[in-house]
């Protein structure tokens, strides 16, 4: 597929991984209808990256918010993709010194992470079926974002790691049901990454998280991400698959 010319989604695209994509696709001449919650940050990004990005804000679980997202970057041009970067992280023992673990917690972490993944890609899956399709009968390519907690799940993980197994999971049917309309579907399993999620850690702690990486010895960069986006965007035949992107990282279990 064809970055230049056409639109993709990105949700999440307020900071992270997501904004990296963001930069990414518009600085190879795409456009980016840019989704997320946090409608200050958004603003500020579609503010730096120009004419060629619009921001729009969006619940991901909300039916409404993500029609919406979907005929605004119908608006833009052809729909050619959709990277989904939004998620919610929440750490809490199974049965801890506190007690039980919150149902509300689990349910809303699946809710956002994987319920609200599906509810937008099978939207934009819709909208991409319908634009004329391109070389090899290629008409868009959805990406996800797992996780390596979806294999190496955490202390304290329940429900994150059922979340992002859960889209690790999902990839390969959603790749098979949309084959005939020449749609490709690809995860992404990110290990330990410099986003938001970590950012109200010390210093020091995120250097100690970055010296359990094998090689490259440190945090990956969301530019890294973005670029791993990019290929399977450009790259036809990966379809179906889920990437673990981590530097040979696997989890302890603390």
């Amino acid at each position: 597929m064809q970055i230049e010319g056409n639109v993709f989604i990105v949700s999440g695209a307020a900071s992270g991984l997501g904004a990296a994509t963001a930069r990414l696709i518009v600085g190879l001449g795409g456009r980016v209808l840019a989704a997320d919650v946090r409608e200050d940050a958004l603003a500020a990004l579609v503010g730096a990256l120009g004419p060629s990005a619009r921001g729009l804000r969006c619940d991901i679980t909300a039916e409404a918010d993500c029609q919406a997202v979907v005929a605004a970057a119908a608006a833009l041009g052809p729909v050619r993709g959709m990277v989904n970067c939004a998620g919610i992280l929440a750490g809490e023992k199974t049965l801890g010194r506190d007690g039980v673990h919150s149902l509300d917690v689990f349910a809303r972490v699946i809710a956002v992470n994987l319920v609200g993944a599906f509810n937008l890609l099978r939207l934009a899956a819709q909208q991409m079926a319908a634009e004329p399709a391109g070389f090899d009968g290629e008409r868009g390519v959805i990406v996800n974002t797992a996780s390596i907690a979806a294999y190496d799940g955490q202390v304290g993980q329940a429900a994150y790691a059922a979340s992002k197994g859960g889209i690790a999971s999902l990839t390969l049917p959603v790749a098979r049901d949309l084959a005939r309309s020449g749609i490709r579907c690809v995860a992404i399993a990110p290990g330990l990454f410099e986003t938001p999620m970590l950012a109200g850690l010390a210093a020091p702690a995120r250097a100690a998280l970055g010296e359990q990486v094998p090689f490259p010895a440190r945090l990956g960069r969301p530019e890294e991400f973005a670029a791993l986006v990019r290929e399977v965007i450009t790259n036809v035949m990966l379809n179906g698959e889920v990437i673990r992107l981590d530097g040979a990282l696997r989890m302890a279990p603390r």
